[in-house]
């Protein structure tokens, strides 16, 4: 099977095969997911697959397979969770992310965006930049105005603090 002709087979076939896996699955996201991987390995074998006969039965097998398999992933997972002590309370999150959370959202979106993506995803500037569609320049410029502006908006909320906090006493 040639390139073109798979591209054919898979436009074909996939909304057919993402109906009968969700009919079976019960779940759209998870019928799309296991068909695409499906159509990722017959792409791998797309030479033999015109040989075989009968391609889109070969990704539906494959198909349902993987969603058996994950199903049972799944199962089991459940059931390791239910047996293992659930803590008694969940933290919530402390004053410090917060703080951060609440600054943040003051941000421009791009700036926001910006600072999100470099210091808490770990992406490079080139990545952020690659990511948002913005040029290097525009995405250090935007960095620096955001971590700028949190740094006075955190500064700000720091000395706001009330004096109980600080260990004096309220007057």
């Amino acid at each position: 099977m040639t390139e073109d002709e798979f591209d054919a087979f898979y436009a074909a076939a996939f909304p057919r095969l993402t109906g009968q896996l969700f009919a079976f699955t019960g779940d759209l996201g998870e019928a799309q997911d296991v068909v695409q991987e499906a159509f990722v390995r017959a792409w791998d074998r797309r030479h033999k697959l015109q040989a075989d006969g009968a391609p889109e039965a070969w990704v539906r097998t494959v198909a349902m397979r993987l969603a058996v398999s994950r199903w049972r992933r799944a199962r089991r997972w459940l059931e390791l969770v239910r047996h293992s002590a659930l803590p008694e309370t969940t933290p919530g999150p402390g004053p410090e992310r917060a703080a951060l959370v609440a600054a943040l959202r003051e941000l421009p979106e791009h700036q926001r965006m910006a600072v999100v993506l470099h210091h808490l995803c770990d992406l490079s500037v080139e990545q952020v930049a690659s990511e948002t569609g913005a040029p290097v320049g525009t995405v250090k410029v935007r960095l620096s105005r955001g971590r700028a502006a949190l740094a006075k908006q955190l500064a700000v909320d720091e000395a706001e603090e009330p004096a109980w906090r600080e260990g004096g006493r309220v007057g």
